[in-house]
């Protein structure tokens, strides 16, 4: 069982070298709004989920614009001598996840209270590249 593990975990860490992915953890805005943004730009070239984000008037679309912008330079970190444009970006897959909950308590009628659940969520963005070698 512990090998199988581990062979899993080095197949995941290969993995992670080719791929460009950004994380934001503890984002605290609930995961139902931020999913309304994700599934607009989900598949898209970047340059058009660029200004699809840019151009939208959520909040989350702010947080997923500074997201998209850091999944971009880390491409450009593994890939220095590559531009973006010819490279033929899109968002390969956009996750949005459940965080953590901070519960607090909201006074109610006849001495009661009712649990307000702030919710967070951690969002996963992975860039693909179209491998186009067509001059």
């Amino acid at each position: 069982m512990g090998v199988r593990k581990r062979e899993r975990a080095e197949q995941i860490k290969e993995a992670k070298k080719t791929q460009y992915f950004a994380k934001l953890n503890n984002c605290p805005t609930s995961p139902r709004k931020m999913r309304l943004v994700a599934d607009l730009i989900r598949g898209e070239r970047v340059n058009k989920a660029l200004n699809i984000l840019r151009f939208n008037k959520k909040e989350a679309s702010g947080r997923l614009e500074k997201l998209l912008l850091s999944a971009i330079a880390n491409w450009q970190a593994k890939n220095e001598e590559a531009s973006v444009e010819d490279a033929d970006l899109f968002i390969k897959e956009i996750r949005v996840d459940s965080g953590t909950m901070l519960k607090r308590l909201r006074p109610a009628p006849q001495g009661r209270a009712h649990r307000i659940r702030k919710r967070s969520n951690h969002v996963t963005m992975i860039l693909g590249a179209n491998d186009n070698t067509q001059s």
